[in-house]
């Protein structure tokens, strides 16, 4: 089967949907399926030998309008070239498939007001973002995608994902399918992680009996670094990794007298060795349809601390992590970090995690993708 991926960046070192896009590839190339990808730029060494590139031109011009013409580029370009099914995951129409790995814009705006604690502040960016241009384009475009000419088969990566789609739009939950998220867990095989644990520590100064909680993300401000901040309970160790520029969570650290404790990593292209490293994530996040820091945690026997903003809690439990309601709630997260830090859970929680993460593989979510694949093929030959 030729399989169109439609996106326009697969670098696979900034995570999220571009590592989901690499993975899947591979994965497809191993059964013998033809790969082509239709994107702007790519990481070729991430990528089976075999892909097929289709080269965007990479887009120009006001951000409010780079999604349209990139789209309408991946179009023409389908049907042209015609594969046998296509799926796209983010802005763009004309796929047979949708699966936005980064949910509803209109969502993501909403859960974004939620980064300004509760007050003036927060009215004042709903007020912004109503009247920003790339926001109003945005929202047209969405219109197009899932209710223009051509209706797309709408898969999501968590029931939360699907909840939007009916509170946003009023689109039926039954009409919404729902293939969660996963990740290879081949990218965190290694034979002497006791070694990369003990050397990555070593490099934090910390004791081999510390609890040390770990969050990664590019995003700094969405995923909710400056609550974590805040709420860090007496005692308790933080890595933080993603985004190079830390300088101003570095000073809101020394500012609250935590700077000792808390080390900033900056960006890990390889995050295997800090994942060895840690004993727990923290994801206070303000919005993730389902986020794969939580799955790579799991899958590396790491108990998660995330929020009910995050479709990812949706797998967990008392006995693997944690749920907070409010990021901004300093009482509720310290308390989380507090509970999930202490040496008896963590005893515990480590073989929970990877029980969870067991439970749904990535190979798993393949064969439940290439079924979807099979029917859409069905339905264009019926056509």
């Amino acid at each position: 089967m030729d399989i169109a991926l439609c996106y326009p960046s697969v670098l696979p070192g900034r995570g999220g949907c571009e590592t989901y896009i690499a993975d899947l590839s591979r994965r497809l190339a191993r059964d013998g399926h033809g790969v082509h990808l239709y994107a702007s730029t790519w990481d070729t060494t991430a990528l089976p030998a075999s892909t097929h590139y289709h080269r965007i031109e990479r887009v120009r011009g006001p951000r409010a309008l780079r999604p349209w013409r990139f789209a309408a580029a991946v179009e023409k370009a389908l049907e042209r070239e015609k594969p046998d099914v296509s799926i796209g995951f983010d802005k763009t129409w004309g796929q047979d498939i949708l699966y936005p790995q980064g949910g509803l814009h209109a969502a993501t705006v909403w859960h974004n007001r939620l980064k300004h604690p509760p007050g003036w502040r927060r009215q004042v960016a709903a007020a912004a973002k109503a009247c920003d241009p790339a926001n109003i384009s945005y929202r047209m475009l969405e219109s197009k995608q899932y209710f223009g000419a051509k209706r797309p088969l709408i898969v999501v990566n968590s029931e939360m994902v699907r909840g939007h789609f009916e509170q946003f739009y009023g689109v039926p939950r039954e009409s919404i399918r729902v293939l969660r998220s996963a990740i290879d867990p081949a990218r965190f095989a290694a034979e002497d992680r006791f070694f990369r644990r003990h050397e990555e520590r070593s490099r934090w100064n910390v004791t081999p009996d510390t609890p040390v909680g770990l969050f990664i993300g590019m995003n700094y401000r969405l995923k909710g670094l400056e609550p974590l901040l805040r709420a860090l309970p007496p005692r308790a160790h933080l890595a933080v990794a993603g985004g190079a520029n830390t300088r101003k969570y570095e000073k809101l650290a020394a500012t609250l007298g935590i700077q000792n404790r808390v080390r900033f990593l900056g960006h890990r292209r390889d995050p295997r060795d800090i994942y060895f490293a840690a004993d727990y994530l923290v994801h206070p996040t303000f919005y993730d349809p389902c986020s794969l820091v939580a799955l790579e945690a799991l899958a590396c026997g790491l108990p998660v601390i995330t929020t009910r903003y995050n479709g990812a809690a949706e797998l967990l439990n008392s006995w693997n992590g944690v749920v907070v309601n409010d990021p901004h709630n300093r009482e509720e997260l310290a308390a989380a970090i507090e509970h999930v830090g202490q040496s008896s859970y963590l005893r515990l929680a480590n073989g929970a995690a990877r029980t969870t993460a067991a439970k749904w593989t990535f190979e798993h979510h393949y064969q439940g993708l290439l079924q979807l694949f099979a029917e859409r093929q069905q339905l264009r030959r019926a056509a």
